[in-house]
């Protein structure tokens, strides 16, 4: 690397980032920027306001971020119905690309050389938080610190905490938790501890935003929730922004034992990692929306789309958010989403969401073709012959060569 004058670092406030910003300051004799996210942790952000000019931290950004977070992260995931390898909601992987350009801006705002982050040698999120900073400011420097000192345990960071009067809230003596957590409006993960044995089976007292759903509620709750241009816009009638949105549907998942998930997932550096999630109002959302879809979408427009979302799934993960290729299947999706306009009634109970009504104005069921009954000549079902006997046509030209089918 070039000579480093000023380094923009994502700041926490917790112990990892707390030495980052001395060692950046000790070992780049440079000026260190912190930026602190709220994008809905559910811990107050200002405090590391406090930890950073004890650290003698000059400027200091603390922002808001939880509308954006929603409204141009989650939601634009969500009209793609987006699950990694069939289960992860991908709460963790669709926050880094809104840290990362909020990384980007402050370094531009304040002509810094470099950005760095806490993310280990070892995970997802050090890719993440590069690739788009690297895609919106191809020119800027990274500093990883996991990658480069040898502080590797929980131990050496306090060392190192105790020789260079680094005021943190931890101690040697102080009970933390043997998980290693990440939260934001849309999830909050665990990973580490006993978690680590796949075989092991998580405690109940880690999950900390639902209650199991052996000791939900005996009653189902009903919502409705209503839908415009994919997005969902309102609760029982009453409207809400993004946010509120997703804090107003974690609230009634988490009530309901909804959300929990166990994994084993396959990480983009390689490795396997187990870890749990809990994403009561993201669950409830996913329902919901492949429900109104349900009703308003062409065969063909659903069909493809659920050809490409795991595609598209993959690219968040492994951290293509600015990438070209997800614009292009952003943009196909936000087409299809015009007509996915209506209102889905849900049934929560005891850990499960069902869709148990949905209606729409552009919705394309027809009820006069689709009945039982006397469709007064709506469908006429001798036509299903000439189509069966186009679509057998090759198969029956096949077996009447001989063509062995068994």
């Amino acid at each position: 690397m070039s000579k480093i004058d000023k380094v923009v670092l994502a700041y926490s406030g917790g112990l990892d980032t707390s030495v980052i910003v001395r060692w950046l300051q000790e070992t780049y004799d440079c000026e260190v920027v912190t930026f602190t996210a709220d994008i809905g942790q559910g811990e107050e952000v200002e405090p590391a306001r406090a930890k950073a000019e004890a650290l003698g931290v000059k400027e200091i950004y603390i922002d808001d971020l939880r509308e954006e977070y929603v409204r141009d992260f989650v939601f634009p995931m969500f009209r793609a119905n987006t699950i990694y390898e069939g289960e992860y909601l991908l709460g963790t992987s669709i926050a880094r690309p809104l840290i990362a350009k909020r990384l980007i801006e402050i370094a531009n705002e304040t002509g810094a050389d470099a950005i760095s982050h806490g993310a280990t040698g070892k995970g997802n999120d050090q890719v993440r938080f590069e690739l788009g900073a690297y895609a919106l400011k191809p020119g800027i420097q990274v500093i990883a610190p996991w990658r480069e000192w040898d502080l590797n345990s929980r131990d050496k960071l306090m060392q190192y905490c105790e020789q260079h009067k680094i005021p943190v809230d931890f101690s040697s003596g102080k009970k933390k938790s043997p998980y290693s957590m990440d939260a934001n409006l849309l999830h909050i993960s665990y990973e580490g501890g006993i978690l680590e044995d796949p075989w092991a089976e998580a405690e109940e007292d880690m999950w900390r935003w639902s209650v199991s759903p052996e000791a939900a509620p005996d009653t189902p709750t009903y919502i409705t929730l209503e839908f415009e241009n994919g997005d969902p816009v309102a609760i029982d009638g009453e409207r809400l922004s993004p946010a509120t949105m997703l804090e107003r549907l974690n609230k009634l998942g988490g009530a309901n034992g909804i959300g929990r998930l166990d994994i084993v997932e396959n990480r983009y550096v390689g490795m396997k990692s187990r870890g749990c999630y809990e994403t009561p109002g993201g669950t409830i959302l996913l329902k919901a929306h492949r429900a109104i879809e349900s009703i308003t979408l062409d065969r063909e427009v659903a069909h493809m789309k659920d050809e490409l979302m795991p595609r598209y799934a993959k690219l968040i993960y492994n951290g293509y958010w600015w990438s070209p290729e997800r614009r292009m299947l952003q943009a196909a999706i936000d087409e299809s989403q015009a007509v996915v306009n209506g209102e889905v009634r849900l049934k929560l109970y005891k850990g499960s969401v069902t869709a148990v009504g949905r209606r729409s104005a552009d919705s394309l069921f027809d009820e006069r073709i689709a009945t039982f009954e006397d469709d007064a000549g709506a469908y006429d079902q001798k036509d299903a012959e000439g189509f069966i006997k186009l679509n057998a046509l090759r198969l029956r030209i096949a077996a009447g060569k001989g063509r062995d089918l068994i």
